[in-house]
């Protein structure tokens, strides 16, 4: 499922009327003056994130950084107690079990959390333009949820899919519909 964020997709990104293409139009000394698009390419999952980074059109994309934290999450059987805790009531003999929590997905959480954290720092800091994200449809929802406000109005587009382990180059091929790279 692919979600383009139509306040992205204005005049900003080249629009003319009566063009062709958002990119066919003759620049003028104003558009020569322009500072071109930095876009970021966010492809993550719960442990595992690459960045990207593109141009302008016909630039490609290229990779900036590359995250590996799923060898520090453990099997969800290392992290998990063997029952869940009691708890007895102050009167009477009744015991109640308590939830058990997923400590695996709070690791995730946790790295996406850092994730998001770190490209709003870039995103203050003025390092790109634009954010298109590309995660499962899961890390794709719990980004929805603690994405910070200013970052999530740069999000041109979203893309659920997991694509963290694909060559850049399908990457590309995935996200033509979205941007052209």
């Amino acid at each position: 499922m692919i979600v383009i964020n139509p306040s992205t997709l204005d005049d900003d990104q080249g629009y003319r009327e009566g063009c062709r293409s958002k990119y066919d139009f003759d620049a003028t000394s104003e558009d020569l003056n322009m500072k071109a698009k930095r876009t970021l390419v966010l492809v993550a999952d719960g442990g595992r994130a690459r960045i990207f980074e593109n141009l302008g059109p016909g630039k490609g994309l290229h990779q900036v950084e590359n995250i590996d934290e799923t060898s520090e999450l453990a099997a969800n059987r290392n992290l998990l107690d063997d029952r869940p805790g009691r708890s007895y009531e102050s009167q009477g003999a009744m015991r109640h079990a308590h939830e058990q929590t997923d400590r695996h997905q709070e690791l995730e959480h946790r790295f996406i959390e850092g994730l998001l954290e770190r490209l709003d720092g870039l995103r203050a800091e003025d390092k790109f333009d634009r954010l298109i994200v590309v995660a499962p449809p899961k890390v794709l929802g719990d980004i929805r949820k603690i994405i910070p406000k200013e970052l999530s109005k740069i999000v041109s587009a979203e893309l659920a899919r997991d694509l963290t382990r694909t060559p850049t180059d399908e990457i590309v091929e995935h996200l033509a519909e979205v941007a052209p790279f």
